[in-house]
């Protein structure tokens, strides 16, 4: 899972919560789809971090953090991460996917994972043209293609689409319109603490 600088990341959910917040609303964001994807039985996760220090928060049983390497970039970040888990599991089947999933649940992303079965598979976003989950073929690489348009990027690379409908797999929050409707999905504890703190406020 790739993570930028909570300050800088997520440039157009701005205006969402209040300024002083929003590294908070990333983290939050990042803290609920880590406890979905380690609920779903995922065996390890590694944030790639452009700032470690900033996202330690994100520790928790299961999960590790290391730092950026090589050139900057997501695509960059995600095959750093590939090498890390190749390194003690080469066969396993690895997987990428985007930190700002706050209403993930873990059956659906245990679902996508069973219906890959060891294929190269991606999940299109809810509009259809950017990916939320990358899943290798055993053994194979990921090859990582995010950026605009990618879920065609990584059809046209030969991964196969994702049939289960997914919502909450597929709702990436990039605007303040995708958070709300991550709200009305159901966000994670920590989102929705965050978004009610600020309603209070």
């Amino acid at each position: 899972m790739p993570m930028k600088q909570p300050r800088a990341g997520k440039s157009r959910l701005r205006g969402a919560v209040d300024e002083r917040e929003h590294p908070a609303l990333v983290l939050a964001l990042a803290r609920d789809t880590l406890a979905a994807a380690t609920a779903a039985g995922v065996r390890r996760v590694v944030v790639v971090a452009a700032d470690p220090a900033a996202v330690s928060g994100l520790r928790r049983p299961g999960v590790e953090i290391v730092a950026e390497r090589g050139p900057a970039g997501l695509n960059s970040a995600l095959r750093h991460g590939e090498e890390l888990l190749r390194e003690h599991d080469p066969g396993a089947v690895v997987g990428a996917i985007q930190a700002d999933l706050p209403a993930l649940r873990p059956e659906e992303l245990a679902a996508a994972l069973a219906e890959a079965a060891g294929r190269r598979l991606f999940a299109a976003d809810a509009e259809g043209t950017g990916t939320t989950l990358l899943l290798s073929a055993a053994g194979e690489p990921l090859a990582p293609r995010f950026g605009p348009g990618s879920a065609l990027a990584h059809a046209a690379s030969g991964a196969v689409p994702l049939r289960l409908a997914a919502p909450s797999l597929r709702r990436d929050v990039d605007t303040p319109a995708d958070l709300e409707e991550a709200r009305e999905l159901g966000v994670g504890e920590h989102t929705r603490a965050l978004l009610c703190a600020q309603e209070v406020a």
